[in-house]
């Protein structure tokens, strides 16, 4: 994994992974802090080149939610693909092949989808995976794997699942700005509007938070 860079969803996920990495900075790949969502994350890369950083490979990792009941909250998935409005991205198949050998107990082969906004509904997660041939969904994998794809950088996706298809999870669609930052009021108010899904939420991403560390761990420090 040298001369490689790991793109975070900015808050939780972002501190997770970095979390995991602190201790040996000297020999670990650059994290870099991305805005959520696909709009926020295109604008972010559209100034790429202010970034200075020519990396070889590019890993984006973060939560997910699940699409069908086979990928539960803490379950590991590396994407084989992104799917975003009908168009496909493929994820390096070789950089797939490197993160997926030495962690293939761990986890699972998917096809992802990212969508503009939070799909917060069982029923709508449920019908997105009949319909879209997709396993998991995200906010952000598609923009990163296109841009990195057309720089002819090696670039695969590896998230943890936050939230299953069976339950709601509260619409925070609103609490995500237009520069893709969180906003503290409208996420707390979206959390109360729904306390009993608000619960599952919090409850999943602070599950796969932790699996989210671990697996870090796992990568760049144990092996």
């Amino acid at each position: 994994m040298t001369n490689s860079v790991i793109l975070v969803p900015q808050g939780a996920e972002y501190k997770a992974v970095c979390r995991s990495l602190r201790k040996n900075t000297e020999l670990m790949p650059k994290v870099l802090s991305i805005p959520v969502g696909m709009q926020p994350l295109t604008k972010y890369l559209q100034q790429w080149d202010k970034q200075q950083v020519s990396p070889s490979k590019v890993l984006v990792m973060g939560l997910c939610g699940s699409l069908r009941q086979r990928y539960t909250v803490g379950d590991v998935v590396l994407y084989q693909h992104c799917t975003y409005q009908g168009q496909v991205q493929e994820c390096d198949r070789s950089f797939t092949t490197q993160l997926y050998s030495p962690l293939h107990q761990q986890l699972s082969l998917v096809k992802g989808l990212t969508s503009d906004r939070v799909i917060w509904s069982a029923t709508e997660k449920s019908h997105l995976g009949q319909t879209s041939d997709s396993d998991v969904v995200d906010m952000e994998s598609f923009a990163a794997v296109q841009f990195f794809q057309q720089m002819g950088v090696a670039v695969t996706v590896l998230r943890v699942v936050s939230d299953d298809c069976q339950h709601d999870i509260p619409n925070l669609t609103d609490a995500i700005s237009a520069d893709g930052s969180l906003q503290t009021l409208p996420l707390a108010w979206g959390l109360i509007r729904q306390p009993i899904a608000a619960t599952r939420l919090i409850r999943g991403s602070l599950q796969g938070l932790k699996v989210l560390e671990k697996v870090t761990q796992s990568l760049f420090i144990n092996g």
